[in-house]
């Protein structure tokens, strides 16, 4: 078994819209660059975990764990012209894209911010953590989804505090 990180753009696709779909499953399909497609292709596999994050979102967030339940198939959006996905250069005999089946798990509630995660030194080395890591679909090592299952089944995580303004106290001395 492996562990992914999946990104969606929660406006696009969020983990609620996955645990509305039927089965809460859905095709993992529309992505259009060639190391992720890879992955899913040739490395991600039926059983293997996902932590489904919220991307381009403020802020972003692991909102759920999901597993993979189907293997690698062509993806059925690059064959379709009426698809954002289409792609023209497509040809179902011989396919560019593909796509994994995935099922929710679980929501992850409160979800981890991108802020916890990179406050947390074991953390360090993850390549959703590297400067300019913009992957679709990435691997996450066993000790860094140990770590992340840690915080998730702390009964509370405390979110670093943020950079905030200081302002007066009204109450009291100092």
């Amino acid at each position: 078994m492996r562990y992914w990180l999946f990104k969606s753009e929660p406006n696009s696709f969020s983990f609620d819209d996955l645990r509305a779909e039927t089965n809460q499953t859905t095709g993992w399909d529309g992505v259009r660059n060639y190391q992720a497609r890879n992955f899913l292709r040739d490395d991600v596999h039926s059983g293997d975990l996902i932590l489904f994050y919220h991307s381009n979102a403020e802020p972003a967030v692991i909102a759920g764990i999901a597993e993979v339940v189907g293997e690698a198939e062509p993806d059925p959006t690059a064959f379709d012209p009426k698809s954002k996905y289409f792609d023209p250069k497509s040809n179902p005999d011989l396919p560019v894209w593909f796509q994994v089946a995935i099922r929710a798990v679980r929501s992850v509630d409160p979800p981890l911010s991108l802020h916890l995660l990179r406050s947390r030194p074991e953390l360090a080395e993850m390549e959703l953590l590297r400067k300019g890591s913009r992957l679709s679909v990435q691997p996450i090592q066993k000790n860094e989804w140990d770590a992340i299952m840690r915080l998730i089944d702390a009964d509370t995580h405390t979110q670093p505090s943020q950079p905030r303004t200081l302002r007066k106290r009204s109450q009291g001395t100092k």
